[in-house]
């Protein structure tokens, strides 16, 4: 792997490599994490409508 120190292109350390590597899956862990979110948050905003008895769309006429 060549990384760029200071406008010297160069091999990275086997350390570098390693915290690479690490944010790497640490970013796909917080999307995962994100996506799960965003589910739920979507799921609960339906059951929530189910539980009025109201559409999307008039939800949004009320509130908007």
């Amino acid at each position: 792997m060549k990384i760029n120190d200071n406008g010297i292109d160069r091999d990275a350390t086997a350390e570098e490599i390693a915290l690479i590597e690490k944010a790497q899956a640490d970013r796909q862990k917080a999307a995962a994490q994100a996506e799960t979110d965003r589910l739920a948050k979507e799921q609960a905003r339906a059951a929530v409508l189910a539980k009025l008895g109201l559409t999307a769309d008039e939800a949004a006429s009320l509130l908007g």
